[in-house]
């Protein structure tokens, strides 16, 4: 019943969010903003739903480790797994924008996780400042993005007088954010049932699991978007997923949690510090000729497939730990940065003699 409970609360996560994804990009369409403005707030929001959702729910039930895994976990899978898996399908492509603005805003909002997490809670006020930093952000983007529009082209036009019946597109946002409200709480007690029947921590369910469920959205997303070459759609859902993470879905649930977020010592020596640096190690691969190529999406899956395994091997308190850590941290970590840091090198040295 548990598994069948999950499965469910899961497909009507996926449905509900691609109900709300596409009457909110139809929105936007109307609006005239910019695809990768887009990709970075309503498609982005829209997919990362779902973790408001179950982040809102676990929050409201006591389930905090839950809502700040379900984050944690997110932001370390969006781009490790489905950029590298999206990077496999084709190429991707990392604009000027994302360079410039949007990657070192996901940074800054990483680091500063790790700065509000030290004294071991999230609490109101915090809350209250994330959220209306989200609120910036999605207005300056906006703002931004209407003053650079420069094309109107017939297929833009006729799609918007297609599809810009406001009617149509609000029920489907309204349905949409129906079914991810039900399917949420579906999904977070099945979760929770399974953990429970496995003997995992809600720490771990949290960071895997739900993390990866209810991250599907964006998974789905950014591999059509790859699959039909709108790059921009592809890479900025998860860049916006990310910040959107940060400052709505965190400030939200620590805004209505009772007593804030309580968030634990692992957390904060380990999960936070991962996110930090799978968000700085976009800075080179991005740069890297401001294309993501199929190579560095194996190696983001690479890591994503040992995160995971380190993960279970923590939970499980397996004998091979200790020589897994230590292979990863003195071995494959440091000739991964060495790589990314000569490939920039020389990305700079080919743009100064161009």
């Amino acid at each position: 019943m548990s598994i069948l409970l999950f499965i469910t609360g899961l497909l009507f996560l996926i449905f509900g969010a691609e109900l709300l994804v596409k009457g909110a990009s139809r929105i936007a369409l109307s609006l005239k903003i910019s695809p990768l403005v887009i990709g970075l707030t309503v498609v982005a929001f829209g997919t990362s739903a779902p973790e408001l959702a179950v982040s809102i729910n676990s929050s409201l039930t006591g389930q905090q480790s839950i809502t700040i895994g379900n984050v944690v976990g997110s932001n370390i899978f969006n781009i490790l797994f489905i950029l590298g898996i999206s990077a496999l399908i084709l190429p991707l492509t990392a604009s000027k924008q994302l360079l410039r603005l949007d990657v070192p805003v996901m940074i800054i909002l990483s680091l500063l996780v790790l700065l509000l997490s030290v004294n071991g809670s999230l609490n109101r006020i915090e809350g209250i400042l994330l959220a209306a930093g989200l609120v910036t952000y999605t207005t300056f983007l906006i703002m931004k993005s209407r003053r650079e529009w420069v094309q109107a082209s017939a297929d833009s036009e006729s799609a918007q007088s297609k599809f810009n019946n406001p009617v149509i597109n609000s029920l489907l946002v309204v349905m949409g954010l129906g079914l991810l409200i039900l399917g949420s709480k579906w999904f977070l007690d099945g979760a929770i049932s399974i953990a429970q029947a496995l003997g995992l921590s809600e720490l771990i369910i949290g960071l895997t699991i739900v993390a990866a469920g209810t991250s599907m959205p964006e998974v789905v997303t950014s591999v059509l978007a790859a699959l039909r070459s709108e790059r921009d759609i592809a890479v900025g859902n998860v860049v916006g997923s990310n910040i959107f993470n940060v400052l709505g879905v965190l400030g939200i649930s620590a805004i209505i949690a009772p007593s804030g977020l309580e968030i634990s010592e692992s957390f904060i020596r380990f999960d936070i510090p991962v996110m930090i640096a799978v968000a700085l190690a976009c800075l080179p691969v991005f740069f890297t000729g401001g294309v993501i190529s199929r190579g560095e999406g194996v190696l983001l899956l690479g890591y994503y497939i040992a995160y995971t395994l380190f993960l279970i091997l923590a939970s499980s308190h397996h004998h091979s730990l200790p020589a897994f850590s230590s292979v990863m941290l003195w071995f494959v970590i440091p000739i991964t940065f060495i790589v990314l840091l000569i490939i920039s090198a020389q990305q700079l040295k080919q743009r100064n003699t161009a």
